[in-house]
This record gives structure tokens, C-alpha cells and sequence, in this order.
């Protein structure tokens, strides 16, 4: 089958292009933007990349596609989509077809929630991998003890990144709900996507469209201390529940708890003490979860913690980029008020009493929509310094961050933002860049700034 994929350079669809490829599949594919390291990943796997939405791809690279498969940066209005419509030529989303053509005959281990989806599917594929289980997978990022972000294997188990994102302009569902896992992590569940979702009660109604789909024999492994997954499975149930959560919050019952120091207990049953490189509290109970969900694939707790203790995490991810006279540059994917202030917390455990700088590009469509402006001071209290870029946004970013004072700059140039943070870098300081997307290469340039 010869598929032709719209939004090939996006993570999900790269790593969709990546399994049909493997699956012996011919793959070609386009997007608004070409550029790496996906459009290098995919020419290295000899997949012809068109950049750009000319409906002239009918005639020319996509002629004799059997299907085109639609990522959910498409819309109505599509130059090319409109070609296909008008054509007749069949079309499908990318959930869908990878479910239909991979995840069908498989074991899927799906990991949902708002924060914590990539490092969590992360930990889950090397678990099984350590565990000698060899699982597909598709990673919403890059993990560091993995080549590749996505691939296809003989095993029986998939482990799957299950974003609550809709799936295509035809189909405004979520995209997990094609995935139909056995097994099910709810990590956690917040407002966000501002720009698809009114509230966060229709997130939980999505949610709950998941639950409806596990078996009676599945799994789902939920954060007991989360309100709102709470909700969600007070609407129906119909599979088996475990919890997990932080020893010192309640509602986890009998389930999983990890203490401070790593102590995990499954029904007040002591599990072993899990010990690993990742920092705060939310990777433990992402851990904890990864944990939970390999031990419902016959992977022994015990095995899950020695496979942990070499997991190297995930890019992007309070990831080190670089340190010049002693400042540290950090590049971190944080968007989300909650995330904002998880990595602030996981730096601030590493960093002790030394001087955090944040520096903040709110991108993402919800940040866009300026949803979660009365939340950001909060989210940035932990750091001593804030920068804040608010490029293209039409809301008040200076005064959403009034209350944090003095110790908060707001820039709308790039240069003169890398300016002001070199300027005020000292030796011994934490310089923790969050965005959502490239942030114009601001951490290369800092470095080089840092360095003259």
C-alpha cells in the first residue's frame, strides 16, 4: 500500500511514517514546514518529503497514493485536502489507520493525562525493552535510550503516547480513543487545549470514552490523588482499577504509594526503593505508574526498578544543554502552569539554594489564548529571576505577571531577550529556558552569547 501522509513532520505522524515503513509500506508525505530533525529521520528511512500543501501533489509524488492518511493540522481550506475531497480519493486519519494496521492484533499499553505522556511512555517502552519484551512503540518525544522515537516490532505488546488532541477536522474525537489499550495510565487531568475543549468537563467526557473502551480484563492504572480522574470513573467502569499516588495524598486506597525517599508499597506491601536519575516528585509518580502498568504485562516489579535505575529520561526534559562560566542552560518542554511549576520544583530539589532564572515562552494554543495567564505568577514563584517572550500574543503578559513584582521582565524581541539574560547571568545560576516549541534557538544562542 502506497500511503501519502499530510502533516508527516509533526511527532505523531513521523513516528506513524516511521511504523508503515517498517510495516513495508511505500511512504511519502508533506507538511507546511520541513525541517529537522524529523525531515531528517524520515529522508534517512527514503521517505520523499513535499513541503508544502500544492494540490499538484495529486499529479505529481501522491498520483497513485491508495490512501492518504490526515494529521490534525489539517483543516478545511487546505489546498491540498480540497484537491482530495473534490477528487474522491480516500482518506483516513492517522489514529485510525494505525490502529486498523498495527494495534489491532496487539497488546496496547496506552499512557494518558495531561503532564507526564512522553517521560511516562518513555519509562513503560524501557521496562519491557530491559524486561526482553522488545515492544513497538510511539513516543511522543525523543528518549535518550532509544534511537528512534517510534517503531514496529514482532512483539505482542505496543506501548502508545495517548494524546486527548482531537484526531482530524473529521473526526473532533480524541485521538486515544483509537488505540483501544488493555492497558491504561491516567496520570493526571487538567484544563488544557484551550482551542478544542470549553471546560475540563468535556476532557473527562473524553476520558471517559477511553474507560468505556478498556476490557473487563484490561487495566487502568489511575492517579488516586487526581479529582477529575476520579470523576471520570465514577461516571462507569467496567475494568480492573489500580491507583497509585504519593504517599502523603490520600485517596490512593490500597493501591500504589511512593514515598519522598523512592519507597514504593503496593497494598501496604513493601516493593523495593526506586532510585534513578529523573528529578522531582512527578517523575516518581510517573515512574510509579510505568511500574504499575509493566507489572500488568507479567514484568516483575523488582525487574521495572533495575530498568529504571538506567533510565536515561527524555529530551527536552530539565534537559542540560550546555554551562559557560559556570551558568547552566537548561532546555525544558514545560507549557502548563502545573508543568511550569513541576520543573521548577525538580530544579529547585537539584539546585538546592542557587539562583534559578526562568525563562518563559508561552506557545502553546492554550498559552496563545491567554487561559492560564491568572495562574502563571504562581507557577514562576519558585524562581528568582523570570523572562518572559511574548512575541504575537493578545494578552497582556506584563501585567498577567504584575504580582512576581520586580524580579519579572517581559521582552518581545529575541535578540534583546538573550541580551538581558547575559547581561544579568551570573556565575552559579540555573538558567531554565520552557516553550513548547524551538524558542527561536534561544539556549545556542545564550551559550554563545555567554561565552563572549
Amino acid at each position: 500500500m502506497k500511503l501519502h501522509i499530510l502533516g508527516i513532520c509533526g511527532t505523531f505522524m513521523g513516528g506513524l511514517a516511521a511504523i508503515a515503513k517498517a510495516a513495508g509500506h511505500e511512504v511519502t508525505g508533506c507538511d507546511a514546514n520541513v525541517y529537522p530533525p524529523m525531515s531528517n529521520q524520515l529522508r534517512a528511512l527514503g521517505i520523499d518529503l513535499t513541503e508544502g500543501w500544492d494540490a499538484a501533489q495529486l499529479r505529481t509524488v501522491a498520483r497513485d497514493a491508495d490512501v492518504f492518511v490526515i494529521g490534525n493540522v489539517v483543516s478545511r481550506g487546505n489546498p491540498l485536502m480540497e484537491a482530495i475531497l473534490d477528487a474522491g480519493r480516500p482518506y483516513i486519519s492517522g489514529p485510525q489507520w494505525l490502529y486498523e494496521n498495527v494495534l489491532a492484533q496487539r497488546w496496547v499499553l496506552a499512557v494518558a493525562g495531561t503532564h507526564g505522556k512522553t517521560t511516562t511512555t518513555a519509562m513503560l517502552a524501557w521496562i519491557l525493552e530491559c524486561a526482553g519484551l522488545a515492544p513497538g512503540f510511539l513516543i511522543g518525544g525523543a528518549p535518550v535510550d532509544f534511537p528512534v522515537s517510534a517503531r514496529l516490532t514482532d512483539s505482542a505488546f505496543f506501548v502508545i503516547e495517548a494524546d486527548e488532541y482531537d484526531t482530524a477536522f473529521f473526526d473532533k474525537r480524541s485521538k486515544f480513543v483509537h488505540y483501544r489499550p488493555r492497558t491504561a495510565i491516567f496520570n493526571n487531568l487538567e484544563y488544557d487545549h484551550a482551542d478544542i475543549f470549553a471546560d475540563l468537563a468535556s476532557i473527562e467526557t473524553q476520558f471517559h470514552h477511553l474507560v468505556r473502551m478498556v476490557p473487563p480484563h484490561g487495566r487502568i492504572v489511575a492517579n488516586g490523588g487526581d479529582d477529575a480522574i476520579a470523576r471520570v470513573l465514577a461516571r462507569g467502569c467496567w475494568s480492573e482499577v489500580e491507583r497509585f499516588g504519593l504517599a502523603e495524598v490520600r485517596g490512593t486506597g490500597p493501591g500504589w504509594t511512593i514515598a519522598a525517599n523512592g519507597e514504593i508499597l503496593l497494598g501496604g506491601a513493601p516493593q523495593g526503593v526506586l532510585s534513578f536519575g529523573q528529578a522531582g516528585r512527578h517523575n516518581q509518580l510517573n515512574a510509579l505508574a510505568a511500574l504499575a502498568a509493566a507489572r500488568h504485562v507479567g514484568v516483575p516489579v523488582g525487574h521495572g526498578l533495575e530498568a529504571l535505575a538506567r533510565f536515561s529520561g527524555v529530551r527536552r526534559r530539565l534537559e542540560k544543554r550546555g554551562e559557560v562560566r559556570g551558568i547552566t542552560i537548561y532546555d525544558d518542554f514545560a507549557h502548563h502552569p502545573t508543568a511550569i511549576t513541576a520543573s521548577l520544583e525538580a530544579l529547585r530539589r537539584t539546585v538546592g539554594g542557587s539562583r534559578i532564572v526562568a525563562v518563559l515562552e508561552p506557545r502553546s494554543n492554550t498559552m496563545k489564548l491567554g487561559a492560564m495567564k491568572d495562574a502563571l505568577p504562581g507557577s514562576l514563584e519558585r524562581a528568582d529571576r523570570v523572562f518572559c517572550y511574548d512575541a504575537n500574543l493578545g494578552w497582556d503578559v506584563a501585567g498577567a505577571l504584575a504580582p512576581l513584582g520586580a524580579k519579572a521582565t517581559v521582552i518581545a524581541e529575541l535578540p534583546a531577550l538573550v541580551e538581558a539574560i547575559a547581561s544579568q547571568a551570573r556565575p552559579g545560576d540555573h538558567v531554565l529556558v520552557m516553550s513548547n516549541g524551538g524558542f527561536g534557538g534561544i539556549h545556542e544562542k545564550l551559550l554563545a552569547r555567554l561565552a563572549d
